[in-house]
């Protein structure tokens, strides 16, 4: 490369460089009062977020009711169940013959009796 490209990077590098330092320094616009009658800042929008050491006000109501909370619940524990059994049947039919795989009637029948429990 030639000496003058080289001392055009250089010029630029250091531009960019300069620039960025002073971007740094720079306040923002909106705090700055173009009305010279008025001495006051003006005042922040305090936002959605709540102060540090401030708690949210408790709610009026719950999230959700008992019984919809405890219809959840064993929806949840079925599908668990479920799961389980399915994983313990593909267990148990990797280590046999592939051929015989009786892991997907276990799993079904499995899944059709944790559905009726749940019931």
């Amino acid at each position: 490369m030639s000496e003058r490209r080289v001392n055009g990077a250089l010029a630029g590098a250091a531009l960019l460089l300069v620039a960025l330092a002073l971007g740094g320094c720079s306040t923002s616009i909106s705090d700055i009062s173009l009305d010279s009658a008025s001495s006051e800042p003006r005042a922040k929008d305090s936002g959605a977020y709540l102060p540090v050491n401030q708690l949210p006000p408790a709610r009026d109501e719950a999230a959700m009711d008992p019984i919809e909370r405890a219809k959840v619940q064993k929806e949840l524990v079925a599908a668990r169940d479920r799961q389980a059994l399915a994983t313990a049947a593909k267990d148990q039919g990797q280590s046999k013959d592939p051929s015989k795989d009786p892991s997907k009637d276990q799993s079904q029948n499995a899944a059709q009796a944790a559905t009726q429990a749940a019931k």
